[in-house]
């Protein structure tokens, strides 16, 4: 049975105690599995990638870094993606940019259980929020810095 110092010790969105996780049955004699942060970062960067209209994660700043990545074929999939995991579950926070048109309501909440349902599936973990942070548009021809159409001669 936790104390009551092990039960109040979780302060942030998942519950990190003891005595849930040994209710839930996942530790045995034979030992524990424990998931890293940057695995449940990783499986959530994937699904959020795969969802129509997002364009890219992460700010401008990390962005611009990923793009450097992308160049030198070390492409980070965690970028834009903060998770918090304890025992039994996990909460997510990412930042994504969206493709102009695409309707931003809907596509965060496509990317909010893909998210979800991929972080459930492989790690069997429970979800318990996954925040997204909307930053930027994109608009397609964004990336073209063809300079040969200046407006002024």
């Amino acid at each position: 049975m936790a104390t009551e110092d092990q039960k109040t010790a979780t302060a942030g969105r998942v519950d990190r105690t003891l005595e849930t996780r040994s209710l839930r049955g996942e530790e045995s004699a034979a030992g524990s599995t424990h998931i890293a942060d940057g695995v449940v970062a990783k499986v959530a960067g994937i699904a959020a990638r795969e969802v129509a209209g997002v364009h890219a994660l992460g700010g401008g700043g990390a962005r611009a870094f990923g793009a450097i990545r992308d160049a030198v074929n070390a492409t980070d999939l965690t970028q834009g993606v903060k998770v918090e995991v304890g025992d039994t579950q996990a909460a997510a926070d990412l930042t994504i940019v969206v493709e102009y048109p695409a309707r931003i309501q809907e596509v965060a909440g496509q990317v909010r259980a893909a998210v979800a349902g991929a972080i459930a599936r492989v790690t069997g973990l429970e979800v318990v929020e996954v925040n997204i942070d909307v930053n930027d548009v994109h608009i397609p021809g964004d990336d073209n810095d063809d300079e040969s159409e200046s407006r002024v001669s």
